[in-house]
C-alpha cells in the first residue's frame, strides 16, 4: 500500500532507496530538500526464505514507474546481499531492471547502518526478523557479524525470540519445563485449542506458509507477557538481550582503533525487536554504554547514500527534513 496521498512524480528529480527485510521491502523517493515524495510498502524480499523476492521488486517498480525517469540514482539495501555471489548476481540484475540510473546495491544491514551513523564509525546493531551488527572505523573498514540465518544464526532477532517462545512452550507441554502462564497466554493468543496441546500446536505451526515471519511476530507477544512480569517471556528477552549484545562487542572490538578505550562503544540500532523496551533496556545494560538515536531509519540510510550518489548537497538540515518527512508515513 501507499503510505500517504498520492504523490507528485512531476516535480523535479529524486533519488530512491530501498529496504528490504525478511517480513517488508519499503521503496521510498526524496527531492533535493530532503523532502520524501512518496514511500510504498510490500512483503519481505530475503531470497533465502521468499521464493517471490523478484515479483516484491517488479511490484514496487511498477508502483514507483512516475518517478524513475527523473530519478538521478538509487540505492537499495536488500537482505543477503554479499553472501552468496549468485545470490548477490542475481539481486543485482534484479535492481538494474528498475532504469538505466546510477544504482548502488548493499545489505540491508549496511543499508541501516548509513542510516543510524551518516558516515561516522560506531555499530549498527539490527533486530528484526533476523539479526546482525554492521559496524566501520574511522578508517572504513567495514565488518559484520551475524546474520547467518535462521538454521544456526539469528541470534536475538524477533524470529529467534518466536521459535525460543514455541519451544519452551513444547517443554512445558511435554513436561520438560514446570508450567507457566506463558504457555496459557500464548495458546490463548494463537486461539488454540486445549484438548490436545500438542497436536494443536504442532497444527499451527504446520499450518504456516512463512514460518519465519509467523514465528518473528510472536515476539511482540512476549514483550506484551514480560511487561505483565512474566518470568518466563523476561528470561527470554534476557537471553535475546545477551545474544544481541555479543553481536556489538564482537564488531567493536573489530574496528575500534589500537590503544582506545574500548569501553566507549559507540553503537545504534534498527529493526522491529527493538520495540520492545525490555529488550533494549537490557541489551544497553550488557553493552554497558547508552545507545546513540539513529540519525535516519533504514530506508533513510538508503535515500541518504542515494543522495550523495546524485552529488546533491546533503547537510545537517538536508538530514532533519528527511528524518521528519519519512516520520509521516507509517510504515517507515
Amino acid at each position: 500500500m501507499i503510505a500517504a496521498a498520492a504523490p507528485d512524480a512531476s516535480a523535479g528529480p529524486v533519488v530512491i532507496g530501498l529496504d528490504g527485510g525478511g517480513s517488508k521491502t519499503l521503496l521510498a523517493v526524496a527531492r533535493p530538500d530532503g523532502t520524501a515524495a512518496a514511500c510504498f510498502r510490500e512483503a519481505g524480499s530475503n531470497p533465502f526464505d521468499a521464493p517471490d523476492w523478484r515479483g516484491v521488486l517488479q511490484r514496487l517498480k511498477a508502483r514507483a514507474v512516475d518517478f524513475l525517469p527523473s530519478t538521478e540514482a538509487a540505492v537499495f539495501g536488500l537482505p543477503g546481499y554479499g553472501e552468496v555471489s549468485a545470490v548477490s548476481a542475481a539481486q543485482e540484475a534484479a535492481a538494474q531492471e528498475f532504469g538505466a540510473f546510477p544504482l548502488r546495491v548493499l545489505n540491508d544491514v549496511h543499508a541501516a547502518y548509513e542510516g543510524a551513523f551518516v558516515g561516522q564509525p560506531g555499530v549498527l546493531l539490527l533486530a528484526g526478523t533476523g539479526s546482525m551488527a554492521w559496524a566501520a572505523s574511522a578508517a572504513g573498514e567495514n565488518v559484520r557479524v551475524g546474520g547467518w540465518g535462521d538454521a544456526f544464526g539469528d541470534e536475538g532477532s524477533a524470529y529467534w525470540i518466536g521459535r525460543e517462545t514455541i519451544a519452551r512452550v513444547s517443554r512445558m507441554i511435554d513436561g520438560r519445563l514446570p508450567p507457566s502462564g506463558l504457555a496459557e497466554a500464548l495458546f490463548t493468543h494463537l486461539g488454540l485449542s486445549r484438548d490436545d496441546r500438542q497436536e494443536a500446536l504442532i497444527d499451527w505451526y504446520g499450518s504456516r506458509t512463512h514460518p519465519r515471519s509467523d514465528l518473528a511476530r510472536l515476539a511482540q507477544f512476549v514483550d506484551g507477557a514480560a511487561e505483565t512480569g512474566d518470568a518466563q517471556a523476561l528470561r527470554i528477552l534476557d537471553d535475546a538481550a545477551e545474544h544481541l549484545a555479543a553481536h556489538v562487542l564482537a564488531a567493536w572490538k573489530a574496528i575500534v582503533e589500537p590503544g582506545a578505550d574500548e569501553s566507549e562503544i559507540r553503537w545504534s540500532f534498527a529493526g522491529g525487536a527493538f520495540r520492545s523496551r525490555i529488550l533494549l533496556d537490557r541489551v544497553t545494560a550488557k553493552i554497558g554504554t547508552r545507545p546513540t538515536d539513529p540519525a535516519l531509519p533504514p530506508i533513510g540510510g538508503a535515500l541518504w547514500r542515494a543522495a550523495r550518489d546524485a552529488g546533491w548537497t546533503v547537510n545537517e538540515t538536508w538530514l532533519s527534513r528527511l528524518g521528519k518527512s519519512l516520520a509521516g508515513f507509517p510504515e517507515v
